[in-house]
């Protein structure tokens, strides 16, 4: 199994190089996200939130209970014959966020730090989304571990766009 974090503007070609089949987008709403031709519209799972972790402003939306609700089916509906590429505008935080999840929800066993550590060692610009790991940590049953994992590796470099990543699990 292998989940593929990009930016945006990586989309396309992280898509040919990997050959995946399937797109989770977590991006604001409005933003223009072209699908590459190799992937179907119902293998391509389009979240609008911004990238928030506590009030959402006029205009903003916060991740939530039903956005974590329709990631989680869709990963869990992978058929993992070919990647998965998750992606944000930057590729830094809730795509980083996205794929920890998926990979915990995937993996029961898998141990969070370990993962996080992984994470970090990939893509030092990693900066995972705290409000979507701190639903994913509830909802999983995870008690605690998903957030203290993306603590523990703190913030990333700071940068315009992320040092993409694939996770081999």
């Amino acid at each position: 199994m292998q989940i593929n974090v990009c930016s945006l503007s990586r989309l396309d070609a992280t898509v040919a190089a990997t050959g995946a089949r399937q797109i989770l987008t977590l991006i604001n709403a409005g933003t223009k996200v072209i699908r590459p031709d190799a992937v179907e519209e119902d293998r391509h799972l389009f979240l609008s939130m911004n990238d928030i972790v506590e009030l959402a402003e006029e205009g903003q939306i916060l991740p939530g209970e039903d956005h974590l609700s329709q990631l989680l089916a869709f990963v869990r509906a992978w058929d993992q014959a070919t990647p998965l590429v998750v992606h944000c505008y930057a590729g830094v935080s809730r795509s980083t966020a996205a794929a920890f999840t998926a990979a915990c929800a995937l993996n029961p066993t898998l141990d969070e730090h370990e993962l996080a550590q992984t994470i970090r060692r990939l893509s030092p610009t990693a900066t995972p989304n705290r409000r979507i790991v701190a639903l994913a940590d509830v909802r999983l049953g995870r008690n605690g571990r998903m957030l203290a994992a993306i603590d523990a590796i703190g913030r990333g470099e700071d940068c315009f766009e992320g040092v993409p990543f694939a996770l081999q699990l």
